[in-house]
């Protein structure tokens, strides 16, 4: 017998222990990221190739590297609305078949300009995909295990990252560089078939928007079998509501969110910038420095390496203790390995495991950033809110593309690069913890705790009372 006429679908979720069903759903997400990190590190590791194999100059290869980087601002700009109207689900398998297809079309790209269209579009097919991907874990994550869960799916980036730089280390000596993409874009596709069979809709994303009832009757009893029947009510808290935001888009920009997201983004930005820079230059930065080409692969993939561990250290630390400061502190310390590097440089093994910190510290950092910004939106705007970070973001790793290159041809060494980039790291540090001071967010409402948003969320004084009912 169901236990309740009515079913307040988050106080469900957030009462309940991780299930079967919710593992399977992260997993989904987890390996979508894995797509993600693999895309963007091995640029890093076919640029020497395309170089050598069509006389490419630095210059030539940056508009090659930051192709996608636009594409996915541009994607990431578009997705979030998308998915607060549309559904976090449709967009999210739609933008994997379509990031899929045009990784495959890459390897058959017999000029400098077609390598870039279809790298564009591939990257706009990605930058729906990371913000979506947090939305849709956030909302079927229990609030008190929100953060880990957001960061464990988030580290499959780093993983992704990794794998990328050990698979490019193999297979363009002896397969080509086109043999990178062909992978890359087929397990995508594979992948896209999936979640088009098995990936449901948010559930309370469904419950807000008036969905199906016996679709979100399905979702429930895979959470909790046997708490409902055909008459059972379904609702999901009304999301905090400000005087005169009406949209996600104003929801995200009003008084009452706008600080804290400007300094969320700026944060974003900051971030995305390094680990890009370090991600796509490391190997040749190293290799130019005299070292040898597979050393300066295995330094840049144990770099990636961290983040697992940076990721899950992180994750479950800003579900006990303040997120701003686990952040703050991650970057800091990634900061300091930083500057440890550059009096390390030539030292293989040393290098290896500074570069390791500097992941642990860095790549988790990013995770957590998705984390901070899944609880800090509301459920209206959280779509448009993750995807503005990603995108502006993105905008940082665009101008990393060009600053490598600029660093190289102004004879920069690797050292010189690391202690540059402490600057923006300790930026970062500072940026997050100044989101979390009480003047950069709203108001934390009565009663608040424990729904929609979580506890940890700041959320304006005006929250309508009643609940979305379906």
């Amino acid at each position: 017998m169901p236990s309740s006429d009515t079913i307040d679908v988050r106080a469900l979720l957030d009462s309940r222990p991780v299930g079967r069903w919710q593992k399977w759903m992260i997993l989904l997400c987890f390996l979508v990221v894995v797509m993600d990190g693999f895309d963007v590190v091995i640029m890093g590791f076919v640029g020497p190739a395309l170089k050598e194999a069509w006389g490419w100059t630095n210059d030539d290869l940056a508009p090659v590297l930051s192709a996608a980087l636009v594409g996915l601002t541009l994607g990431a700009l578009t997705a979030g609305p998308l998915g607060d109207r549309f559904g976090r689900r449709r967009v999210l398998c739609s933008s994997v078949m379509l990031f899929g297809l045009f990784t495959l079309l890459v390897a058959c790209a017999d000029s400098r300009w077609q390598f870039i269209v279809c790298r564009f579009i591939a990257g706009f097919a990605m930058g729906g995909i990371m913000p979506m991907v947090a939305t849709f874990a956030r909302e079927v994550s229990p609030a008190s295990r929100s953060s880990l869960l957001v960061t464990i799916v988030f580290s499959g980036f780093t993983v992704g990252a990794a794998g990328g730089g050990f698979l490019s280390a193999w297979l363009v000596p002896h397969h080509g560089w086109e043999s990178v993409f062909v992978l890359g874009g087929a397990v995508p596709l594979l992948l896209s078939v999936v979640m088009a069979l098995f990936l449901p809709e948010s559930l309370t994303f469904l419950v807000h928007r008036g969905g199906s009832r016996a679709q979100i009757r399905r979702i429930v009893e895979h959470c909790a079998p046997g708490c409902t029947d055909e008459q059972t009510t379904y609702v999901v808290p009304e999301p905090p509501k400000v005087e005169g935001a009406t949209n996600p888009v104003r929801i995200v920009l009003n008084a009452h969110y706008r600080l804290g997201s400007l300094m969320l983004w700026l944060a974003y930005f900051l971030h995305l910038f390094l680990v890009f820079l370090l991600g796509s230059w490391m190997p040749t930065m190293i290799r130019d420095s005299g070292m040898q080409t597979d050393e300066a692969s295995i330094i840049s993939a144990m770099f990636q390496l961290g983040g697992p561990l940076g990721s899950v250290m992180l994750g479950w630390l800003m579900d006990r203790y303040s997120p701003h400061r686990m952040l703050a502190l991650a970057y800091a310390t990634g900061a300091v390995m930083l500057l440890l590097m550059s009096s390390v440089a030539g030292h293989y093994v040393l290098m290896c495991v500074v570069a390791f910190l500097i992941g642990v510290g860095f790549n988790g950092g990013g995770t957590g950033m998705n984390a901070l910004s899944t609880n800090f939106f509301p459920l209206p705007a959280r779509a448009t809110g993750n995807s503005w970070m990603h995108g502006i973001g993105r905008i940082g790793a665009i101008i990393s593309a060009f600053a490598g290159a600029w660093m190289l041809n102004a004879g920069w060494n690797f050292s010189q690069v690391a202690m540059a980039l402490t600057v923006p790291a300790f930026a970062v540090s500072g940026a997050v913890m100044a989101m979390g001071l009480p003047s950069s967010a709203p108001i934390r409402s009565a009663g608040s705790s424990g729904t929609e948003p979580s506890s940890s969320t700041f959320v304006p004084v005006r929250v309508l009372r009643r609940s979305a009912t379906i």
